[in-house]
């Protein structure tokens, strides 16, 4: 791991702290090609009423208009939860050459939390790093699921 990776993934964890201000599943990611940031989101599922609108999807695709291109061939993406299977998906068929997560999904990561997508015959792959500023994201969103557990018990008055 890098200074550059953890200075990127900081990046990404004011995105998701953004998401959660905005009572989102607190994920952001950013998308960097030769050092500079070329794409930038956060999960914005409940706002928009929109299953595919993760952060993932929301920095591939400022990526791809960024850059004119839908190959993101020298990209890196990084993203403060391991990624779901429509997320790495998305990054296979968009040839990136690397993702670098911060906290593990064991309920829902694709990259081995869960399962490995990778692990299946594809025509692309990507070198992987998961646990960048792992503590940090895995705070985030043990913040959010507990505040958001305790506002709901207010609402049901228990």
């Amino acid at each position: 791991m890098s200074e550059a990776d953890v200075a990127w993934m900081r990046e990404a964890l004011r995105l998701a702290e953004e998401a959660a201000g905005a009572g989102e599943v607190p994920v952001g990611a950013v998308a960097v090609h030769e050092g500079r940031l070329v794409g930038r989101g956060r999960n914005r599922r409940e706002g928009t009423v929109d299953p595919f609108a993760h952060a993932e999807m929301e920095a591939l695709s400022s990526a791809v208009r960024a850059l004119g291109r839908w190959r993101l061939e020298g990209v890196t993406l990084y993203v403060t939860l391991e990624p779901c299977s429509m997320c790495v998906g998305a990054m296979l068929l968009a040839r990136i050459d690397r993702v670098v997560w911060g906290a593990p999904s064991p309920k829902a990561g694709a990259l081995g939390g869960l399962f490995d997508l990778t692990a299946f015959a594809h025509n692309h792959r990507f070198v992987r790093q998961g646990g960048v500023a792992e503590e940090e994201c895995a705070s985030l969103l043990r913040r959010f699921f507990v505040d958001l557990r305790a506002a709901a018990e207010d609402e049901r008055g228990l």
